[in-house]
């Protein structure tokens, strides 16, 4: 239901995209969020957009950084990562909620010089 694309390797300060393709349901009808795990630390959610675009909200971690965006044509979410840092590191997923669905194998975000 859902695949994540556009991670990689970026040094600090530097900018990524994160692309969400998502399939089985009515996209545009539900806001969407991104998720990110770290390597020894649980799953938390970094930044949200209610359905339509009309809201967003961050983590504190991420604010000021990190844009959320969505194109329901496409039923695709984004989000637009700068300035990152070495503590961005982790596997970035999108999701409605945790157990609306599977997990995506998400995509693996590394800020390293």
């Amino acid at each position: 239901q859902f695949v994540e694309s556009g991670g990689g390797l970026v040094q600090p300060g530097g900018s990524l995209r994160l692309s969400c393709a998502a399939s089985g349901f009515t996209f545009s009808t539900y806001g969407m969020r991104w998720y990110r795990q770290a390597p020894g630390k649980e799953r938390e959610s970094v930044a949200t957009i209610t359905s339509a675009g009309g809201s967003t909200s961050y983590a504190d971690s991420v604010k000021g950084r990190f844009r959320i965006s969505r194109d329901d044509a496409k039923n695709t979410v984004y989000l637009q990562m700068n300035s990152l840092k070495p503590e961005d590191t982790a596997v970035y997923y999108c999701n409605v909620r945790p157990g609306f669905g599977s997990w995506g194998q998400g995509t693996q975000v590394t800020v390293s010089s």
